[in-house]
């Protein structure tokens, strides 16, 4: 049964941007200073807009990772929002669209989706009617080609002929951000998709040069941007995350898996292997607690590699 729309149920930020839109649409106020004229063709919010600073890395943000995750048990449940009925999907189905891609930015950023999730603008995440909840999407923008794969863990937008609602940050990678609006494809990804999926994001992830890349075996070829620190002795124990053959993949993964688990892997080229690793820890026992927490994260088995060489 349908029920009423409900700020707290729906989300309050994706709802209060549709409200906003409303009233600027029947206001003949001038728009605030943070609005543009893209806004009129479908861009961002009344009263919303972009960061007021942009952060150095934006650009090197990487794609979601998809990954298996349970459906929120409320926010998938029938709704109305002025007048008209939503029905989210309750699984994980073929779902394809084409239409308008609108994006909200810093004035939503900090408030609840319809997850209860905390709106981060510079994640890739997005609003969608009726994809379940929480799940992932490519999205392309049908103009220049460019894709991203985002995490839908909010609602909306409640606009005819939009189809998704970025973050800045999804906006920003596939130029909507930049042009106000854009049509743009959305395909909701299912788990036999996750793994293709993932492979191509780490493809067209902005890469570095492998600085030293024909250094021998065993040597920690990148460290973390924050600088992580070897520990001296034999043997060292690390988390491993994932084994690549190319350089550039492994650092596309290394940030991926950053914003996964909150704290960034090192990459270290170990026979042959670009080997995206979480440590060096000085025992086995806490290699092994790294692990778990890591585990719940990514939902996967990490082993736990051993490294008697030399730091």
């Amino acid at each position: 049964m349908t029920r009423r729309f409900d700020l707290n149920s729906v989300t309050r930020a994706s709802a209060l941007a549709f409200i906003a839109l409303v009233v600027a649409a029947c206001s003949s106020t001038p728009k605030s200073p943070g609005a543009s004229s893209a806004s009129r063709a479908g861009g961002y919010y009344k009263d919303d807009g972009p960061p007021t600073a942009l952060p150095a890395d934006l650009d090197r943000i990487p794609d979601a990772t998809p990954r298996d995750e349970p459906l929120h048990r409320f926010a998938n449940r029938p709704y109305n929002v002025f007048g008209v009925n939503y029905t989210p999907l309750t699984l994980l189905s073929p779902l394809k669209q084409r239409g308008v891609a609108s994006w909200y930015g810093r004035k939503f950023h900090g408030q609840k989706t319809a997850i209860g999730e905390t709106y981060d603008m510079f994640a890739m995440t997005a609003a969608h009617p009726t994809a379940p909840l929480p799940s992932y999407a490519r999205v392309t923008h049908v103009r220049n080609g460019r894709s991203v794969i985002v995490r839908i863990n909010d609602r909306g937008p409640f606009h005819p002929g939009r189809v998704v609602d970025l973050s800045y940050a999804a906006a920003h990678r596939i130029g909507v951000a930049q042009a106000g609006s854009g049509e743009v494809e959305f395909e909701l990804l299912l788990p036999p998709q996750f793994a293709v999926a993932t492979a191509e994001s780490a493809a067209r992830a902005p890469t570095s040069a492998p600085a030293q890349a024909s250094r021998s075996d065993n040597t920690d070829l990148v460290a973390s941007s924050s600088n992580a620190q070897s520990i001296k002795g034999s043997p060292r124990f690390f988390v491993q995350l994932g084994a690549f053959g190319n350089f550039n993949n492994a650092r596309a993964f290394q940030w991926r898996m950053a914003g996964e688990l909150g704290s960034e892997p090192v990459v270290r080229q170990v026979n042959g292997l670009f080997r995206v690793q979480l440590g060096p820890f000085a025992n086995r026992n806490d290699a092994e607690a790294a692990g778990l927490a890591a585990q719940q994260r990514v939902g996967t088995p990490l082993p736990i590699v051993t490294d008697t060489s030399t730091p």
